[in-house]
């Protein structure tokens, strides 16, 4: 089986970081977002990616390479952005073949049972409730768990249960057939062609989509799910630091949990609680919190709270709430 992972999209949503940072490649709780979607995958035995690049997809090609040289990669470039079914289609030469796929979007961390879905006999697609789903795709099923009905941003929703990005297809000719329905007939929805469309055309079809439960689900598109993911991934086993594996540390104090990078310089400050910190950072008489600082930032007699602070950034003298982008100084004094 092989997962498709489109990762071409601009992450508007995240800018000034997206200027210089794939979303994918944005890190939290001490790694970048892709790792926790591929590691996943990994461990429920699957070694075929297949990643739909776009905006800035030499970077995510050069840190997949780096990061799993001994996956089989395909990396394929989405010209356009018009949409999630026009991802899958731009991968269309690479999966036509396969009896079945995975996809996965690259920029949703989740907590499901893989093997739920891997194992299922039939298609299936991970749903999860949320309070608002006018936002998202909604999945309508009955009592058996199949799907009646899918759609894309519901004006008047009939469901709370949002899609969440995760999905196995058996009848990937079907798909492909369907997307390419929708590109003939140019159907969109805000503007795009859309999976969910060309899985509601399958299931109009007849084929048979079943859906499975998902324990978490976090997309993060937006600054404050960004934190709030890096906040509770940190308070689970395994992400953040512990006393013995934190560096030398000069005059400050750690308050639980966060994640500190190596080659780090810290002194005179507070770091702690839900506080991810990037390799080669240096941070003097600062408070931070609540945050997330790239590969080599630097702070100086600074407090930070719910800041995301891109790699190369520089911030002295000042106390807010920042969102800073990749190779930023700013100066307060």
């Amino acid at each position: 089986m092989k997962v498709v992972i489109p990762v071409a999209g601009a992450g508007t949503r995240l800018r000034p970081h997206t200027y210089t940072q794939p979303k994918p490649l944005m890190p939290v709780a001490g790694k970048p977002i892709i790792c926790f979607i591929v590691d996943k995958l990994v461990e429920a035995g699957i070694t075929e990616f297949v990643f739909v690049i776009g905006y800035l997809g030499d970077k995510i090609r050069d840190f997949i390479e780096a990061r799993y040289p001994d996956l089989q990669t395909e990396f394929v470039y989405q010209e356009h952005r018009e949409g999630s079914g026009h991802a899958i289609w731009s991968a269309q030469e690479a999966i036509e073949d396969e009896d079945e796929i995975f996809i996965a979007f690259g920029d949703t961390i989740f907590d499901v049972d893989l093997r739920q879905m891997l194992d299922c006999p039939h298609s299936c697609l991970g749903v999860k409730q949320v309070s608002d789903p006018r936002e998202f795709g909604v999945a309508e099923f009955g009592d058996d768990g199949f799907v009646t009905r899918l759609v894309e941003k519901p004006r008047i929703p009939k469901s709370n249960m949002a899609i969440v990005g995760l999905y196995k297809v058996r009848e990937v000719p079907a798909l492909l057939k369907a997307i390419e329905y929708l590109m003939t007939n140019d159907t969109r929805t805000v503007g795009e062609y859309q999976l969910t469309d060309a899985l509601q055309h399958m299931v109009e079809q007849g084929i048979r989509f079943q859906t499975v439960p998902v324990s978490n689900w976090f997309d993060c598109g937006r600054k404050e799910v960004l934190l709030e993911t890096n906040a509770m991934l940190l308070s689970q086993r395994g992400y953040a630091a512990s006393e013995s594996s934190l560096p030398d540390l000069d005059n400050t104090i750690v308050i639980h949990p966060v994640f500190i990078g190596e080659n780090c310089k810290i002194s005179n400050s507070i770091i702690g609680p839900n506080v991810t910190v990037g390799n080669d950072v240096r941070i003097n008489y600062s408070i931070v919190k609540d945050s997330i600082l790239g590969n080599f930032a630097a702070l100086e007699d600074v407090v930070l709270n719910r800041s995301v602070i891109g790699s190369d950034a520089s911030v002295r003298g000042m106390s807010q709430s920042l969102n800073i982008g990749d190779d930023t100084e700013i100066g307060f004094d």
